[in-house]
C-alpha cells in the first residue's frame, strides 16, 4: 500500500522535480512524453525548474530545426513533443480527436464530407502555413454555413504550429501544417499504444487504469495494462489498484522535497484521475478556472501551495508569490532563493527584479 506522500515523493522523482537533472531538452521533452503547451512558452519554464543547465536557445532550437514540434495530442491539447513522438504518438490518439470532433460539432459539420475536408486541409495547409482564422475562411469557402471547420481540420488532420511561435523572444501568430510536410516523414501505424502507456507509467507512474485514461483520453486500456508483461501492482488508501514498470524503485517518503516553480498547465497537474498526490482538493478549485486556465503554481514540499506570477515593466520585473496557506519562514526563504533564478531566467533584461509576497 503506498501512502499519498509515498506517491508524491515517486511522482516527483519521475517528473524530475526532486534535483534538477543534465539532461538535455530533447532528453527532458521525451522522458515527460512531453509537455502541455497551449501557452506556447510555458514548457521554458517547466524545463528550466526541471534540469541544471537549460537555456532559452536549447528549445528555441530544437523547434526550429524540426527536432521538436507543437501537435494537438493527449486529451486534444496542443502539446510539445519530440518529432520522433510526434510522428509515433498522434496515430495513437487520433480515435479521441475524431470522437471529440463528433460529439462536439457533429451537427454543425452535417453534409460535410470529412475525407474530403481533409484533402483540402492537406493541400492547403501544404501550399504554406495558415492561421486558424486562414483555415476555418477557406473551409468556409467549400463549405459555406457549416461550423467547426477549422477545429475539424486540426483534429483529423496532424497540423503542428510551424516557428517563429513557440520561440523565446520571437513573434508570430500559430500557423499551421502537416506534420508529415514539416518533418519530412511518414505518420506511425497507430501501434504505438503499449509503448506509450509504459512510457506514462515510468513518468508519472504508479498509476490506475483510470489515471492513463485521464492522462491520455484514451479509453479500453485495462486490456493494455492486461497485456504489457511484468508490471508491478500497488494499491492506493483508498485500495484502488496502481500499476507501475518494473524494476523502477520508489523513493523514500520522507526525502526532502524542494521548492519549485510549475508554469501553467504543467502535466504534473493535469495527468491523474486522482490528484491528490499532488494537490487537495480546496486548492484545485484555485489553481483550474472554469475556463479552462491552469494557473502557474509553487510546490512546497512537493505538494502545490499557492500561485505565482511575473510583472514586467520596461526596466523591471516583479515576482509575485501568492501563498494558499500561511508559509513556515523556512518555506518562504527556499521560494524567495527559488524565485531569484526564476526572475533571471524569465526576465534576463530586467535591470532590476524583485519578489513580493501577497
Amino acid at each position: 500500500m503506498l501512502t499519498r506522500r509515498a506517491l508524491n515523493r515517486a511522482l516527483l522523482d519521475r517528473q524530475l522535480l526532486l534535483r534538477r537533472h543534465p539532461m538535455t531538452a530533447l532528453e527532458a521533452v521525451e522522458h515527460l512524453v512531453g509537455m502541455q503547451s497551449q501557452a506556447p512558452l510555458s514548457p521554458y519554464v517547466g524545463l528550466w525548474t526541471r534540469l541544471t543547465a537549460f537555456a532559452h536557445a536549447d528549445l528555441g532550437r530544437l523547434l526550429v530545426e524540426r527536432e521538436a514540434v507543437r501537435v494537438a495530442l493527449m486529451r486534444g491539447t496542443i502539446h510539445l513533443v519530440s518529432a520522433r513522438d510526434c510522428l509515433d504518438l498522434r496515430p495513437v490518439v487520433q480515435p479521441v480527436l475524431e470522437r471529440w470532433i463528433r460529439t462536439s460539432y457533429g451537427k454543425s459539420l452535417a453534409g460535410v464530407d470529412l475525407e474530403t475536408l481533409v484533402e483540402v486541409t492537406r493541400a492547403l495547409t501544404e501550399e504554406r502555413p495558415l492561421t486558424f482564422q486562414e483555415i476555418g475562411d477557406l473551409l468556409g469557402e467549400r463549405w459555406p454555413g457549416a461550423g467547426g471547420l477549422p477545429q475539424a481540420a486540426r483534429g483529423l488532420v496532424p497540423l503542428v504550429q510551424v516557428p517563429p511561435r513557440g520561440v523565446w523572444g520571437a513573434g508570430g501568430q500559430a500557423r499551421h501544417t502537416p506534420a508529415e510536410s514539416w518533418l519530412g516523414r511518414p505518420m506511425g501505424d497507430g501501434s504505438a499504444v503499449d509503448a506509450m502507456v509504459l512510457r506514462y507509467l515510468a513518468a508519472f507512474g504508479p498509476a490506475s487504469v483510470k489515471d492513463v485514461q485521464v492522462w491520455s483520453g484514451l479509453t479500453g486500456l485495462r486490456a493494455v495494462i492486461k497485456r504489457l508483461p511484468d508490471l508491478v501492482s500497488y494499491r492506493d488508501e483508498q485500495g484502488v489498484e496502481l500499476f507501475d514498470v518494473p524494476g523502477r524503485p520508489l523513493p523514500d517518503p520522507d526525502v526532502e522535497a524542494p521548492a519549485r516553480f510549475l508554469p501553467d498547465f504543467d502535466n504534473v497537474l493535469l495527468s491523474h484521475a486522482d490528484r491528490s498526490r499532488i494537490m487537495r482538493d480546496d486548492h484545485k478549485k484555485r489553481v483550474f478556472s472554469v475556463n479552462g486556465i491552469v494557473s502557474p503554481t509553487i510546490l512546497v514540499d512537493g505538494f502545490v501551495a499557492g500561485m505565482w506570477r511575473v510583472d514586467l515593466g520596461k526596466d523591471a520585473a516583479v515576482l509575485e508569490i501568492e501563498p494558499f496557506d500561511r508559509l513556515p519562514a523556512t518555506a518562504r526563504d527556499a521560494l524567495a532563493e527559488e524565485g531569484e533564478s526564476l526572475l533571471g531566467f524569465a526576465a534576463p533584461a530586467a535591470s532590476a527584479r524583485s519578489i513580493r509576497f501577497v
